[in-house]
């Protein structure tokens, strides 16, 4: 399902993926169970006072990530051990097979390649984090740059355009030679803020009103690309 094309577009020459649950996803994962059986241990372990709720808001934007510096927590410090423990909870599940790739993914990944366009990788995890998931199922080589946070600049996660404003930089091209693929309304956020058009793969939800086009398969991207390259 793609939306209908409103104006007039340039040659895309890039395509700017989100990782988790639009190329990869987790059996059994829940976030409140991680967090009270992983990452609340660590917490107390050093005197950490941020409960589940907190912890959210940050993840999902609604708080800064800095945050905690209220608190009277070194913020870069605090997110280098969740994603500490984040990368120990990956390593774990990979072990037992709950991280699954979709099945659309190789295919679709090595077609674009093969159409000449180039590709990042943009994550909310960290860089290890990141790269370790896509060097399990031997992706990162489909891609021309990755990245994950940016403890320079921590609260440039999405919805904040930072990693896609990164992305750009480093494919060396515009924002409107481009289309950010992701599940998620931070990544329709983050790619409108940086000026790109979004492209919502409907995973597991319901579209996400402002995405500019929607797809159910990453296959559709081959002919999405292809139909608005002709314009």
């Amino acid at each position: 399902m793609i939306s209908v094309l409103s104006e007039v577009c340039k040659l895309i020459k890039a395509l700017i993926f989100d990782v988790d649950e639009t190329l990869v996803y987790y059996e059994t994962y829940d976030v409140k169970e991680w967090f009270s059986r992983y990452l609340e241990p660590i917490f107390q372990r050093h005197d950490i006072n941020v409960d589940f709720e907190t912890y959210r808001k940050m993840v999902k934007g609604i708080l800064p990530r800095s945050y905690v510096e209220k608190l009277g927590i070194d913020h870069v410090e605090f997110w280098k051990l969740v994603d500490n423990v984040n990368l120990e909870y990956r390593k774990a599940l990979a072990k037992e097979g709950k991280i699954k790739i979709f099945p659309d993914v190789p295919q679709t990944l090595s077609e674009l390649k093969t159409m000449g366009l180039k590709l990042a990788a943009v994550s909310n995890a960290s860089q290890k984090c990141t790269e370790f998931v896509l060097e399990l199922f031997d992706l990162k080589k489909y891609f021309d740059a990755v990245f994950g946070k940016d403890y320079s600049y921590l609260d440039g996660v999405k919805p904040n355009p930072y990693l896609i404003q990164k992305s750009l930089k480093a494919l060396n091209v515009s924002p409107n030679e481009a289309l950010v693929v992701g599940d998620s309304k931070l990544d329709v956020e983050a790619a409108h803020r940086a000026r790109i058009k979004a492209v919502q793969v409907l995973r597991f939800g319901n579209p996400t009103e402002d995405a500019d086009y929607y797809i159910r398969r990453l296959t559709e991207l081959i002919d999405l690309v292809k139909r608005l390259s002709m314009y």
